[in-house]
């Protein structure tokens, strides 16, 4: 076996709302929400993923838990490299690690910029990768849903994560048609703190909004309607405040940001070729990513646009997977992904 050989093979989706890294032949070993708690006084590192998630709303004037990344890209370059740095770290706890620096592969939107993707790229190898690799985010979510993407049939992925959604028609290894929108489940959590403060007088913290959205969050209407106790800070008495909220509130709540998404989707549509729409209309369009799996966005974007709409197996996952299968064959496809613009 050669040197280069004994180092790893690391695939990292660098998600706004988490991060979930794959290592070749092991497959994914960490998934951990992309939130950092430092101390302000000290510059300290003092927690990362979901240890620092439980600190958000909740930490003292010294201390800060930030998110480094919005909206697909990375607003706080120093953090994302310290971050991403402990992630590596913590998957490669071996003295290989600090011989033989893995390459790894990042997966970012299809609308980022040169400038953004240098970010990316600059970052990890700060953090300690020996080689990197960017994957557009659509692509991996299509490998990782077991699309095919080499063949000439036309495939069409709509990846809703947190920062961004990506949508792209994908055919012989390339993205034909594709828009990213920095429209996606933090629009919604966002969306759901609004409609609370205008409509019930009530202040919730982002994790509140993210929980009422994941448990009685719909966007087509529920055969039975759901709803959970919230608590919050009524605005008017300054005191703490337990309501019950209705799953049809939530569809309100969120209509706008869902719309959006929706219109995406339909704008691609109508730029897509007439043999690869045949084609979409024939395969349905994949959803992937968190995002796509609040109750009826299925159901929504097959009533919209009439073609059949399926939620990819393991749909959080879908891009970190496809990341992982580019990695096992990152040889044999080499020039699939030249032809598709990634940069190495």
């Amino acid at each position: 076996m050669s040197l280069l050989g004994l180092g790893l093979d690391i695939g990292i989706d660098l998600g706004t709302a988490s991060i979930l890294v794959y290592i070749k032949g092991k497959g994914i070993v960490l998934r951990e929400p992309s939130i950092v708690a430092i101390d302000k006084s000290t510059d300290k590192l003092l927690a990362v993923g979901e240890e620092a998630r439980k600190m958000l709303g909740r930490t003292p004037g010294n201390i800060v838990a930030i998110r480094p990344l919005r909206e697909g890209v990375i607003s706080d370059y120093e953090v994302t490299e310290r971050m991403l740095k402990y992630f590596l770290n913590k998957v490669c706890r071996n003295s290989f690690f600090k011989l033989f620096k893995p390459r790894v592969m990042i997966c970012v939107p299809s609308g980022v910029t040169e400038v953004e993707k240098r970010a990316v790229e600059d970052a990890a190898v700060q953090a300690g990768a020996r080689k990197t690799y960017l994957i557009e985010e659509p692509i991996a979510a299509a490998i990782g849903a077991g699309i095919d993407i080499t063949k000439a049939c036309g495939s069409m992925v709509a990846d809703i994560g947190g920062g961004t959604t990506d949508i792209a028609v994908i055919s012989l290894g390339g993205t034909v048609v594709s828009t990213s929108t920095k429209i996606a489940g933090d629009k919604m959590d966002e969306a759901i703190v609004r409609y609370m403060r205008k409509k019930h007088n009530i202040m919730i913290g982002e994790r509140t909004a993210e929980e009422m959205k994941i448990q009685i969050g719909t966007v087509f209407p529920r055969v039975q309607e759901v709803s959970m106790d919230v608590r919050g800070r009524n605005l008017v008495s300054g005191l703490p405040k337990t309501i019950t909220v209705t799953s049809t509130e939530i569809m309100e709540a969120i209509d706008e940001p869902v719309s959006s998404i929706v219109e995406a989707v339909h704008s691609v549509l109508e730029k897509t070729p007439p043999e690869l729409a045949a084609d979409i209309s024939d395969r349905g369009i994949v959803m992937t990513g968190g995002g796509s799996l609040v109750y009826g966005f299925d159901k929504l974007l097959q009533h919209r646009t009439g073609i059949n709409v399926i939620i990819a197996e393991d749909a959080v996952s879908c891009v970190a997977l496809g990341t992982g299968k580019v990695l096992e064959n990152l040889e044999v496809i080499q020039n699939a992904m030249e032809r598709s613009n990634y940069r190495r």
